[in-house]
């Protein structure tokens, strides 16, 4: 594996993905820093890949279900950004085999500082038993937030010297997810989530990777601990006003209950509209455990919400619904 002399070497999994790939810009963009980015990734063919060998980072073909590959490609490195993807099989059992073999690469590796990007395990606040939503998957309630949290004890397991990033929803998810503004009966915008009066932490995909790197930047400081990002804690309405002014017509924010959206019928609505419940029943834990201003901290210049929208408005897709 190539090495610059004297920097330390930072292998981000899923380079070419929203987290990492924000992790291996933030990198790029600081020369002065100390830091290289080693971008992992299954195609170094890639469009994607390519940019990111343009902007300095070294790339290096692996697969996450390759242990193999997963090792040589952490070989050397001062440092990993660890994260799956669970929209691309919709498998619980997947992410754990996934966050399992990453553990275990970066203990092979002897890594200095490892970053697993996670979420909470529902479970331990609403178990199987409590039907206020259903089980799915037949162990899980929150499927691709359970199999996150569940594989947390990889890293300790294996006395790794980790950081568990606790992410926040994606605002991208407008734009990606079908998550945007649609079109009601009467022709007006309808911002529609099953969020009640509550508030959603929300984060810019592309800042999480800048806050993983303020953490890296920080080293020991941040090891061992539970760090929570989020660029804002919003309400439907708060960014419903701030979708009208940004798009220059009104969006309406339209509140569903969650069993409404969970029968939605499109792939993992189940696992959202449970997700979403979770945002709102504990709507204060995410606001404890997600510090806007430690992650205002970490990356000086987290958007809000209105920053976000003012870069990415012409991406949102107006649904006819």
């Amino acid at each position: 594996m190539q090495q610059i002399r004297g920097k330390k070497v930072i292998a981000v999994v899923g380079a070419t993905g929203a987290q990492g790939g924000g992790l291996v810009r933030s990198i790029c963009a600081d020369p002065e820093s100390g830091f290289t980015a080693r971008a992992i990734t299954r195609n170094t063919d890639s469009e994607q890949a390519k940019e990111l060998e343009r902007l300095g980072a070294e790339v290096v073909a692996a697969d996450i279900d390759d242990p193999d590959s997963l090792a040589r490609a952490f070989e050397g490195a001062y440092g990993a950004y660890c994260v799956t993807f669970f929209w691309a099989h919709f498998s619980p059992e997947k992410e754990l085999a996934e966050a399992q073999a990453m553990a275990e690469a970066a203990k092979h590796a002897n890594l200095e500082h490892v970053i697993w990007s996670t979420l909470e395990d529902t479970r331990l606040w609403v178990p199987l038993s409590d039907n206020r939503m259903p089980t799915l998957m037949g162990s899980y309630k929150v499927p691709h937030f359970d199999a996150k949290g569940s594989s947390d004890h990889f890293f300790s397991d294996q006395g790794l010297p980790v950081t568990f990033l606790l992410t926040s929803f994606y605002w991208d998810n407008l734009i990606h997810f079908g998550m945007g503004p649609r079109k009601g009966a009467d022709g007006e915008l309808e911002f529609v989530l099953p969020m009640g009066d509550k508030r959603l932490a929300g984060i810019a995909a592309e800042d999480i990777g800048k806050c993983a790197y303020g953490v890296f930047k920080r080293g020991a400081e941040y090891i061992g601990q539970r760090v929570g990002i989020a660029g804002a804690h919003l309400t439907g309405d708060q960014m419903a006003a701030a979708l009208s002014k940004s798009l220059g017509q009104t969006v309406t924010y339209r509140s569903i209950d969650a069993p409404v959206y969970r029968g939605l019928g499109f792939p993992g609505a189940e696992d959202l509209g449970n997700m979403f419940q979770v945002y709102q029943d504990f709507e204060g834990e995410f606001a404890r455990t997600r510090s806007v201003d430690t992650s205002r901290l970490l990356n000086p210049a987290l958007l809000s919400f209105e920053a976000w929208l003012e870069k990415h408005k012409d991406r949102i897709p107006l649904n006819v619904g």
